[in-house]
């Protein structure tokens, strides 16, 4: 299968950097950082090995974006990023030194100040380690958190309610492994209803890393933690996502979390600053 060729302004900085010194060739990122090649540089743009080109119109519109990642196709380079009908809101692929990030409705959906994705999705799995059993992740966006859980998992079950966040992960280089690992299993539909399918104490473990509480309220409901508290195993942990606890605004939100997840049975709340989040506790001996 031939890959499309995914940019951004990182990716073209040293191509462009490579113009100016009049050098021949330039090794480039044809992946947002993934793998490299080595490129030709010609007065028309760019040729890649198997003969692909890019041109300088092109390179010079992907190095003025600093929160777009593009596709590079025949007419030219398109941005991607995918209006959804299904939740009016846009979805597009926003770059970052290293695994992008996807901004929904002009929110970040991970942390970039001073971390990365990656690292960002891995002190959220860290907070419930060891992540053994099955596990439910109740929102794919990039599947970030799907791809490091299925690492040592029997099993990953994720939720997706917007095919447009579907669209760009299915662009996104870094989300590969979300479409081809047998252990990850995709599921769309909207978490408050899909999860309330779910037969009881079915996982071992659950990531709840929602869009925040203005776009998805009630994900941060008690009637949605009483449904996850119904599908995680006796002994089983629950991370949720609620933002920097520093922050005014998420603080308010914590609150209301730990009480609510109290409320629904979880047994122990545990604030978890390091990422962000919280997680809970279902009691080896602890009943519906």
């Amino acid at each position: 299968m031939i890959l499309p060729i995914i940019f951004s302004y990182v990716q073209v900085k040293p191509i462009l950097e490579a113009r100016q010194k009049r050098l021949s060739s330039v090794e480039v990122s044809p992946d947002l950082g993934l793998t490299m090649v080595t490129v030709s540089i010609r007065p028309e743009g760019i040729v890649f090995p198997n003969g692909e080109y890019v041109g300088w119109e092109s390179i010079e519109k992907i190095g003025k974006s600093t929160v777009n990642c593009f596709v590079v196709e025949h007419e030219g380079v398109r941005p991607i990023q995918v209006f959804s009908e299904t939740t009016n809101r846009m979805c597009s692929l926003m770059p970052t030194q290293k695994a992008p990030s996807m901004l929904i409705a002009g929110f970040v959906m991970h942390r970039i100040k001073d971390i990365d994705p990656c690292a960002d999705t891995l002190r959220k799995i860290a907070t419930i380690a060891p992540v053994v059993g099955r596990v439910l992740d109740t929102a794919t966006g990039l599947g970030y958190t799907a791809i490091e859980a299925a690492r040592t998992a029997e099993e990953v079950v994720t939720i997706e309610i917007d095919p447009g966040a579907q669209e760009v992960a299915q662009l996104n280089p870094w989300s590969r492994g979300l479409f081809d690992n047998p252990k990850i299993r995709q599921v769309m539909g909207d978490a408050f209803e899909v999860v309330q399918t779910i037969e009881d104490q079915s996982f071992s473990r659950i990531i709840h890393d929602p869009p925040t509480f203005s776009l998805a309220g009630e994900l941060y409901s008690g009637a949605f933690y009483r449904q996850l508290f119904r599908v995680l195993k006796r002994g089983g942990r629950l991370f949720h996502y609620v933002g920097d606890p520093d922050s005014k605004a998420s603080g308010g939100v914590t609150r209301g979390v730990m009480r609510r997840l109290r409320e629904a049975g979880f047994a122990r709340v545990v604030r978890k600053p390091e990422a962000f989040g919280l997680v809970a506790y279902r009691r080896s001996g602890q009943g519906l």
